[in-house]
């Protein structure tokens, strides 16, 4: 008898626990959403008499786990702070403690988002020496992450601008004349130096307010012209600003942070001289040398583009940084999205070498807000909504339940390991080592429902899948 845990969602009643037989941690989802996580144990012993198998290989080693989670955007953390103050820690813990679900990695912007209180910088007039945080960091974000740090000290933080200063931008490297707009432009290479000091400031002011900054990345979406705080960067943009000024800013600032090139979608939205955005910034070795790996978005591709991006640059990293939900992909309705964003969000990205998955809002309100006007997205739900008559009823939608597989049973500094499938029907997995020793497995069942014997070699155990359900273990 060892102490194990699983979670597990079955679809076909929106209502799961842990058979008699499989005493284990469970996550329980009923027709309300309501969640609850506890300590059970795992009979081990001979594999029951079915042809189905699932086999790990420890031996078969791939990449690093960072971590899961979702950003805590302006928006986020402004619902968090409307909370009473019980309420909002119950649910911090819940999703944050390492002995709960685990959320371990969160991405926060540099300035505003499309999902902000208002549209700004953090030196939005001329002059570097203006530089400083507002109001939406230090009575919104900032204490949000406090917050969560007390639960979490591992947390890991990624940080990502929507645009450069107004002040920064031209209309195009080809019409350089000032822009004096949220939406759009480019970075004028004559303010690099003072660019690549808004990172080091940022990244210095944030480690002095007590929030660790463990990775960045050059630029949200920088082929989305629309967004509604947004800057057009080029892969060619990206290496000259990061070769001529950040990576030696950084360098110099003795900071180590990791940053990403990217950080957008698959398919690159579809220009031509973009494809394979990040390989072309690697071809030069000394604008490569200053970054991790590149970031990926789901908003248009297919997560095959990770596989290519890892197989012909295996020395960098990958990592997902953005997806949404909302009115267009009925994130809400379990029933729909979870298999697939299991599928898509979850184990497409770690079994395409990413290191981690972090999804967007972590909350909003029941009105999906609060957003922006022209340019924001008016038609997303949260991670989770709160309800914004009382700002205490939750409910957790598809991402959140995505995230909280994963991050409850594989660990910070797992690794992905080998498996194999023999038998089985319609199951998508991947499996990890934790740095612990123990096992991890997250299994999406998109079949009927069946019972499969898994083995790590040593200890054997047979999974009951319910049909198209979601199931994962640790032991």
């Amino acid at each position: 008898m060892k102490t194990s845990y699983f979670l597990s969602v079955c679809l076909a009643t929106l209502c799961l626990s842990a058979s008699a037989q499989e005493r284990i941690q469970s996550l329980t989802t009923t027709a309300s959403r309501s969640m609850d996580l506890t300590p059970n144990t795992l009979n081990f012993g001979q594999a029951a008499n079915i042809a189905a198998t699932i086999t790990l290989n420890q031996a078969v080693r791939y990449q690093t786990i960072d971590g899961f989670g979702a950003a805590i955007t302006g928006s986020t953390a402004y619902n968090l702070s409307l909370m009473p103050a019980d309420a909002r820690h119950a649910f911090l813990e819940e999703t944050f403690a390492p002995d709960k679900y685990n959320f371990s990695y969160v991405r926060i912007s540099i300035g505003c988002s499309d999902f902000s209180l208002s549209e700004y910088t953090l030196c939005d007039e001329p002059g570097i020496e203006h530089f400083g945080l507002t109001v939406e960091e230090t009575k919104y974000v900032i204490p949000a992450l406090k917050e969560i740090l007390e639960i979490n000290p591992a947390l890991k933080i990624l940080g990502s601008p929507w645009t450069c200063p107004k002040w920064m931008k031209v209309k195009s490297l080809e019409e350089p004349v000032p822009f004096d707009s949220w939406t759009s432009g480019q970075l004028n290479p004559a303010y690099y130096q003072d660019y690549a000091l808004y990172f080091v400031k940022w990244i210095e002011t944030m480690q002095g307010a007590g929030i660790p900054i463990y990775s960045i990345t050059l630029q949200n979406e920088p082929l989305n012209k629309g967004n509604s705080a947004s800057l057009f960067m080029t892969w060619q943009e990206q290496l000259a600003f990061m070769k001529q000024a950040l990576g030696p800013a950084l360098k110099q600032a003795a900071l180590n942070v990791k940053v990403y090139a990217f950080d957008h979608n698959y398919n690159y939205d579809n220009i031509p001289d973009q494809q394979q955005y990040p390989l072309h910034i690697y071809e030069d070795g000394e604008a490569a040398r200053y970054f991790a790996g590149a970031a990926y978005h789901n908003y248009g591709g297919r997560p095959s583009e990770l596989l290519l991006i890892q197989q012909e640059a295996p020395d960098k990293e990958l990592l997902f940084t953005e997806a949404s939900i909302g009115t267009w992909n009925r994130g809400r309705d379990l029933e729909v999205a979870l298999l697939r964003d299991v599928r898509e969000l979850g184990l497409a990205t770690v079994n395409g070498w990413c290191r981690g998955a972090i999804m967007w809002n972590l909350m909003l309100d029941t009105d999906r807000g609060p957003h922006r006007g022209e340019g924001a997205c008016a038609t997303c739900y949260g991670a989770v909504d709160v309800d914004n008559t009382n700002y205490t009823d939750i409910t957790r939608n598809s991402h959140y339940y995505a995230m909280a597989h994963l991050s409850a049973v594989v660990k910070p500094g797992a690794i992905r390991i080998g498996s194999t499938t023999q038998g089985t029907d319609g199951l998508t997995l991947a499996a990890f080592i934790n740095p612990d020793g123990s096992r991890a497995l997250v299994i999406c069942n998109e079949g009927d429902a069946q019972s499969v014997n898994v083995t790590d070699g040593k200890l054997v155990f047979t999974a009951n899948l319910p049909a198209r359900s979601v199931s994962s273990y640790r032991w």
